[in-house]
């Protein structure tokens, strides 16, 4: 098994967390794994993605630019990245912000209304679990056990405290994201 994903959106929305809580979590069940972020200068607001490689086998290279799974948190990466999705793929997205949603026919697509849940449950912080939670009901690349470690391995240990937040988030995510698409 091996899936090559980007998480992609506007910084201070935790895409590059994100990644790396899914990364550690791979490590922790003993995958190799590749964690390679990208960002503008900007600290929020500019954007942010990161590619997350988690494998059973030796990663040739953490350099991909087509994905098994993209997880797309605004429009415009949405406009950038739904062509890289391999034929056959899937297409996570949150429709906060999406104008022109994704067209393909040929991929999975999902959508998961993260921003709003976390708006309603006034916790904004959980929102990228929100969206981990759906990618994970989707691909259960990794399982919640080891989510929790790479929590625990990734957020500093003053922030251990939110970790069932986190994990509630999660939960929560895989009863949010909704088929708009299968093959």
């Amino acid at each position: 098994m091996t899936e090559e994903i980007i998480i992609a959106g506007f910084g201070g929305q935790g895409v590059l967390s994100m990644g790396k809580i899914l990364a550690y979590s791979g490590a922790m069940q003993d995958k190799e794994v590749s964690w390679m972020p990208s960002y503008g200068p900007e600290m929020r607001g500019g954007t942010a993605n990161v590619s997350v490689i988690i494998s059973d086998e030796r990663i040739s290279s953490p350099i991909i630019s087509q994905f098994d799974t993209a997880i797309i948190l605004n429009q415009q990466s949405l406009d950038k990245f739904e062509s890289s999705v391999k034929p056959g793929g899937v297409l996570l997205y949150d429709p906060n912000g999406i104008t022109n949603p994704p067209k393909r026919t040929d991929i999975n697509i999902y959508k998961i209304a993260a921003t709003e849940k976390a708006a309603d449950l006034g916790l904004a912080k959980v929102f990228n679990m929100i969206v981990l939670g759906g990618f994970l009901k989707v691909k259960p690349v990794v399982t919640e056990e080891f989510i929790e470690k790479g929590l625990m391995k990734s957020l500093p240990e003053r922030h251990h405290g939110m970790i069932p937040e986190n994990l509630k988030a999660v939960q929560t995510g895989k009863e949010l994201v909704q088929a708009v698409h299968t093959l």
